[in-house]
């Protein structure tokens, strides 16, 4: 661990992280659960992504846009968990200054970026519903990759300027992040400096980007409720609330931790409480969302059925042309 003098504080240029303070045994317990959930998470994202990507029946803006969510789950989780489980399982919790900063830099980001892209969604579902007959128009492949890629854009875009600012603070010894990733308040706890500004300004950039997302999700189902509302056949409405129930059931989830994890000021921040909603954000959540999607959509379920389908009907072959090779050589050898 290297230190500095300035003055009368002594400057760290590495931290530790916390974590969990348990007994070793409960580490270990903590550790394979987690690691069982995030291999589960991992595996399940992907294949939502190999599904889009190989299933031209998904090839539809939706599922597009559904496997970028996807992308940008498994990338939010593995910027925190491997280094949780490292902590764990070895308990070397030390993490240099500029891995800190990466490592919120992109958690931020990709959180930043996953609020603007289930907005993107719910505009897809508000043109799908809404206006049906331009649906083909309006959303073509092209314009949902570019709405796409503006939210991974405006999502790292949008971390920056906090990331920029913490990289200039000295932080103090003691050293130690109350928390099991480094999250905003823990490290500005630690800064020899006033942060009241910074903290104001990072407030004002959470809610511009967390709420303006949420409002504009509830604004497009209002919009879908006034018009599925109108819809003469009961069947018809459920129908229409069933392509939005996946979407909807995933944005209460998501928005019911962040909005409460980063939508107050720092002061009044329990770490112990932060560490319990942080976990359900950073392992659980995505680990429910493919789940959600996957039990809610007949296609993806169709997709999954043929894929598996697929590889059996593979492998089936390759027994059976294994046992017709192996019937060739023998009929050979009885000719000698």
């Amino acid at each position: 661990m290297i230190e500095a003098d300035n003055g009368s504080h002594r400057i760290a240029s590495s931290f530790i992280i916390v974590g969990f303070e348990t007994l070793r045994e409960m580490e270990l317990l903590l550790f394979s659960l987690f690691t069982s959930m995030y291999v589960l998470t991992v595996g399940a994202h992907v294949l939502v992504i190999t599904l889009v990507a190989v299933d031209r029946c998904l090839h539809k803006p939706m599922y597009l846009l559904l496997a970028n969510f996807s992308m940008l789950e498994v990338l939010y989780t593995t910027v925190t968990v491997p280094k949780m489980l490292d902590a764990l399982l070895t308990r070397r919790k030390e993490i240099s200054s500029s891995s800190c900063l990466a490592q919120f830099y992109f958690l931020f980001g990709f959180g930043a970026a996953e609020n603007c892209l289930l907005a993107v969604m719910a505009y897809d579902r508000y043109v799908a519903i809404c206006r049906p007959l331009h649906y083909t128009t309006v959303m073509t492949g092209r314009t949902s990759m570019s709405l796409a890629l503006g939210a991974w854009v405006g999502g790292l875009v949008a971390a920056s300027p906090p990331a920029v600012w913490i990289s200039t603070l000295r932080f103090c010894f003691p050293n130690f992040i109350d928390h099991f990733f480094c999250d905003y308040a823990p490290l500005l706890k630690l800064s020899c400096e006033d942060t009241s500004a910074g903290e104001f300004a990072f407030m004002v950039m959470s809610w511009s980007v967390i709420l303006g997302c949420f409002l504009l999700i509830m604004f497009s189902y209002t919009l879908i409720i006034l018009a599925v509302v109108r819809i003469p056949s009961t069947e018809g409405q459920k129908k229409a609330f069933s392509t939005c129930a996946s979407h909807l059931a995933v944005v209460s989830i998501f928005y019911g931790t962040v909005i409460f994890m980063y939508i107050r000021p720092t002061s009044h921040i329990r770490f112990s409480l932060d560490k319990v909603i942080s976990v359900f954000y950073c392992v659980v959540t995505p680990l429910m969302n493919p789940i959600i999607y996957c039990l809610r959509n007949q296609e993806v379920k169709a997709a999954v059925t043929k894929t598996l389908q697929m590889m059996s009907n593979s492998g089936n072959d390759k027994v059976l042309r294994a046992r017709m090779a192996g019937s060739i050589d023998f009929l050979e050898h009885r000719k000698y």
